[in-house]
């Protein structure tokens, strides 16, 4: 089974930075019954100072086969839309991992702009490989919407409207799943900039997606820290 991270600024990471996708990669490699890869175009962290994703200083236990992803610092559905298809296809992938939404709605598009960018994504998705499963997780609570109160509202309208989607166009043969947000996710405690995931932050992400995946497919097993 091949896996392809898909996100933001929360999923590429910056220098430094452990990453979710560093804690998904462990708690697969502890749990998954049977192969798997990561796949994708991508391996860089975001460096601050090049205002690049040129960095590699990634935790030294990571191997560089499970450093693959398609994220990047300051993109959103608007820009993985349109490229969601041919990766799909290039690399083969069976499962999408997504993280998007919090950029979008605040640089770039309001909620049901959004939202049509997801519907987008997912028909490219479909159109390279029908099979494909995709776990999708709503917008987090983060900093702006905190301080923001019309942010806030559009963060949730774009949340109900989410999950409308994936019931809308989940099938059989294309399993959507929404992930739940964690529940006791706190800006100051889990974040190291009331957006960014700090180690307990990771943590909680990938056990958002560790178990919608066990949950309702059965893959992989319990998420513990490690």
């Amino acid at each position: 089974m091949r896996f392809l991270f898909v996100g933001d600024s929360m999923t590429i990471g910056r220098a430094g930075d452990y990453t979710w996708r560093y804690r998904m990669w462990q708690h697969l490699d502890a749990c998954f019954d049977g192969p798997y890869d990561i796949v994708g175009p991508r391996t860089g962290l975001y460096d601050a100072g090049a205002d690049a994703p040129v960095s590699t200083a990634y935790p030294a236990d990571f191997p560089a086969s499970a450093r693959r992803h398609l994220a990047g610092w300051g993109e959103g559905w608007l820009h993985m839309a349109p490229l969601i298809g041919e990766t799909v296809a290039e690399h083969r992938a069976d499962v999408l991992l997504v993280s998007l939404g919090l950029i979008d709605l605040g640089f770039y598009t309001d909620s049901s702009q959004t939202t049509a960018n997801v519907r987008a994504f997912i028909a490219g998705a479909r159109a390279a490989a029908p099979g494909v499963r995709m776990v999708l997780l709503p917008v987090i609570p983060n900093v702006r919407a905190r301080d923001d109160a019309p942010f806030a509202a559009e963060c949730e309208r774009f949340n109900e409207l989410l999950a409308k989607t994936v019931a809308d166009l989940d099938l059989p043969s294309s399993p959507l799943l929404l992930a739940s947000p964690p529940a006791s996710y706190s800006l100051d405690a889990d974040t190291y900039d009331g957006t960014h995931p700090g180690p307990s932050g990771e943590h909680k992400l990938a056990s958002a997606f560790a178990t919608a995946m066990h949950q309702a497919w059965g893959l992989g097993g319990r998420y513990r820290e490690r």
